[in-house]
């Protein structure tokens, strides 16, 4: 090429969750059967959709409406009921439904928010942090993350102080960005928490992103504050979206709640941005979009979110137990919302010269290849992967120097989860006393 022309943050563009399925399918052509603990799908896990909700999805196709485009900003009868359900939350910022914007999943809202922050603004985010929200971060600007630690010996809680000094002595910092509840981790934000979040917001003059896509996963006796709930005068966005909890990730149907939008003329500036910029691709799928105010409306949906929470209560407290009970070296404490658990280890348990077992000589030759120079936590992922068949992510792809591993809660056997926990926490006493 004449010259180069690659954005230079096309190198911060990381997803570990998926890049090591790409390790793992290479293992199954050496022949080892894997098991899937990785990724956040509750259908393709296994959880069976209602009726009830596949009937309102099939009646809505018999219409018209569900084959043509939808408004840019989405459907206004969907958005009417969204911005509703906000407003009549306690304490809630008010908003009406053009406050709500949809996109094709919580990812594409995610690219959107953060391409639209100048370049050598920042966003502050957690660490652990879902890598598409840190590799967006990454890639407008080409530079390292500014982070804030969620600390696993205090149930994955970030420190309030550190926060505003990173704000405070950071001046390029914009917003701050947090999952809720949390991704990787299942930590849930508690109200004191988001309180001093927004605090601090509000001091230094910066707006808030929520990702809320767990939002209607809760259990363990602990309830979430939505971010419309506590932000009072401060802007913020709120992304929300059917993918986990109807649950329908194959809808790719996410959207933005817009909050205290005319609060300053760049923040307005800013979401009349993100309308433009959705209005070039025209408009979000409108299927799912016509779905939702059938499916939530219906009295069975609170019924089914109070059964999922408690069945997924009852599977992390599962893997709790399993990791507190049986396996030294390691860190784990209760989750209370989504459906994941990380696992991290204790300093110093991991090192580059521990194994495990691999009987074929062209798999373990293999492995030995793949963990060349990678982190600690991930080296113990590819050979627990070609020894026992278990696929889970390292916990630094998530970008983070906290090594450990997340897996999920969603396999609907809870006896072939105890045995995939014992096959983890065997390998583990294997590998660090290798």
């Amino acid at each position: 090429m004449r010259t180069p022309f690659v954005h230079d943050g096309i190198k911060n563009l990381h997803y570990e969750i998926r890049e090591i399925v790409d390790f793992g399918h290479a293992l199954e052509k050496l022949g080892v059967k894997i098991s899937w603990e990785n990724i956040g799908d509750p259908v393709a896990a296994g959880e069976k959709i209602e009726p009830w909700i596949k009937e309102i999805v099939m009646n809505l196709m018999k219409g018209d409406a569900s084959w043509a485009y939808c408004p840019s900003r989405g459907v206004l009868k969907t958005r009417e009921f969204l911005a509703d359900i906000v407003s009549k939350r306690p304490g809630s910022v008010q908003i009406g439904p053009n406050d709500i914007l949809f996109f094709n999943g919580i990812a594409d809202a995610v690219d959107k928010i953060y391409d639209l922050i100048k370049k050598d603004d920042r966003v502050l985010m957690p660490s652990p942090s879902y890598p598409t929200h840190t590799s967006n971060e990454g890639k407008r600007g080409d530079y390292s993350y500014l982070q804030f630690r969620l600390d696993p010996l205090n149930n994955w809680q970030p420190d309030l102080a550190e926060i505003e000094n990173m704000i405070k002595y950071n001046p390029q910092v914009v917003a701050i960005a947090i999952v809720n509840p949390d991704n990787p981790t299942g930590a849930v934000y508690t109200p004191d928490t988001l309180k001093g979040i927004v605090d601090i917001a509000r001091r230094y003059g910066v707006f808030i992103i929520c990702d809320e896509i767990y939002a209607h996963i809760c259990y363990n006796g602990v309830e979430t504050l939505h971010l419309s709930q506590v932000l009072g005068d401060v802007p913020g966005l709120a992304l929300r979206g059917i993918s986990k909890d109807f649950p329908w990730p194959g809808s790719r149907c996410g959207w933005v709640e817009m909050l205290n939008s005319d609060s300053s003329p760049e923040f307005r500036e800013y979401c009349d941005g993100l309308v433009k910029s959705k209005m070039m691709e025209v408009c979000s799928t409108t299927l799912p979009q016509l779905a939702i105010p059938a499916v939530y409306g219906d009295p069975r949906y609170l019924e089914l979110k109070q059964k999922r929470a408690k069945m997924f209560e009852r599977r992390s407290n599962q893997v709790y137990e399993y990791f507190r009970d049986n396996v030294p070296g390691t860190i784990a404490r209760p989750t209370h919302g989504a459906f994941y658990f990380c696992v991290a280890f204790e300093d110093g348990v991991l090192n580059d010269k521990q194994t495990l077992p691999i009987a074929d000589p062209a798999t373990r030759e293999f492995v030995e290849h793949s963990v060349e120079g990678v982190n600690l936590d991930k080296r113990f992922v590819h050979y627990m992967m070609a020894s026992e068949g278990v696929c889970v992510t390292p916990l630094t792809g998530f970008h983070t120097d906290i090594l450990g591993f997340r897996l999920t809660t969603l396999d609907p056997d809870d006896s072939h989860r105890a045995k995939i926990l014992e096959r983890i926490g065997n390998s583990i006493k294997r590998y660090i006393g290798a």
